[in-house]
């Protein structure tokens, strides 16, 4: 937690003098550019100020902090993950359906929110029906 709050400290720091050097530089002509290189900067030091109070309140020598910590070192059960599961294809395709129909028009969306809550099923209830019924 420690290397992540000081790594977007960093970037933080690095976005502010870039956004302000191309404002000169643009002569601040150019405002998106800026505003954008600014906001990243304020977005990278709001999750280091996050990552830095969430580390206060966790305990001491924590895995994650030693170089030398390996990742069995950490506790808790990390979930079960399909190795072959072909459901995320078919809700990734569902997602660009419905970006693409943002600018196509809406009948796409909704046929891509149709396919997306048909694959979100499909890949919530793997396991209870088919060949690999737990």
């Amino acid at each position: 937690m420690k290397t992540a709050a000081k790594l977007f400290y960093f970037i933080a720091a690095f976005f502010l003098p870039v956004g302000l050097l191309y404002g000169f530089w643009s002569e601040w002509k150019e405002p998106m550019g800026v505003t954008t290189l600014l906001l990243c900067s304020g977005m990278a030091l709001m999750i280091a100020f996050y990552v830095s109070r969430t580390e206060k309140q966790l305990p001491a020598n924590r895995p994650d902090d030693d170089p030398s910590g390996m990742i069995e070192d950490a506790e808790g059960d990390y979930g079960f993950f399909s190795p072959g599961s072909w459901w995320p294809l078919w809700l990734a395709l569902a997602a660009s359906v419905c970006f693409a129909g943002l600018a196509i028009g809406w009948w796409v969306f909704a046929l891509g929110a149709v396919m997306g809550v048909w694959a979100l099923f499909g890949w919530v209830f793997e396991y209870f029906k088919g060949e690999h019924a737990l």
